[in-house]
């Protein structure tokens, strides 16, 4: 499936299979650490590292708002990767950003852009979004549903030579939090606990996996 519904306190909800939530309440995307420029971050310190993920994250990001249409995007901290990958080149492509998706761009400051400037594009704190607490770290609020990134939840499957890690949504009913798996192409990626009930995303597709926990009825 292409798009999984998940609801908090009459607020519907729905992870997608591109890695990313919509809120249609608000008509908000929802995505979490692209870690642009990385490459060119890595080469900065002589690991040579082909400069081609940048183009395949945002061509995703882009046919992304092309099919939900939101009136904003907001991004869950990690936009880029360091100060040393942010190159002219990217910064002019940040700069396009907004008018190619459509859409308002935000973004919540992550610790990867700790010391950076991006023009037209602050870094926001921590903010409310109808029942949604949306951060970068895990910040658990009471009665508040905590939507983040910075975790890069994976989840193993399979055993032995067939074993694969895949990104996914984490919840962990305890904290109230719903982790995003990160959305950029070069980015790894931080195993679940065993309590966190998850949801695969492989190909575009997202299917619930260890349901052993009860989901959230959808609304």
């Amino acid at each position: 499936m292409l798009s999984l519904p998940f609801a908090w306190e009459g607020q519907p909800l729905e992870l997608l299979g591109a890695k990313a939530i919509w809120v249609p309440q608000e008509q908000t995307l929802l995505v979490a650490d692209l870690h642009l420029g990385k490459a060119e971050t890595f080469q900065a310190h002589g690991i040579p590292l082909p400069s081609d993920g940048d183009a395949a994250t945002l061509n995703a990001l882009l046919e992304l708002s092309a099919s939900w249409r939101p009136q904003q995007l907001l991004v869950l901290g990690d936009l880029i990767h360091s100060r040393l990958g942010l190159t002219a080149e990217l910064r002019d492509k940040l700069a396009a950003l907004p008018d190619l998706l459509g859409c308002n761009l935000r973004l919540i400051g992550g610790n990867h852009e700790r010391g950076s400037w991006i023009a037209d594009l602050p870094q926001e704190e921590s903010l409310r979004l109808g029942s949604l607490w949306l951060s970068h770290h895990p910040e658990p609020q009471d009665g508040l549903l905590n939507l983040c990134g910075h975790l890069h939840p994976v989840a193993q499957v399979g055993q032995g030579v067939d074993r694969l890690r895949l990104p996914c949504f984490a919840y962990d009913r305890r904290q109230q939090r719903l982790a995003l798996p990160a959305f950029g192409c070069l980015t790894g990626g931080h195993p679940c606990s065993q309590r966190e009930q998850i949801w695969l995303v492989a190909d575009g597709a997202i299917v619930a996996w260890n349901q052993h926990h009860q989901p959230p009825l959808a609304a």
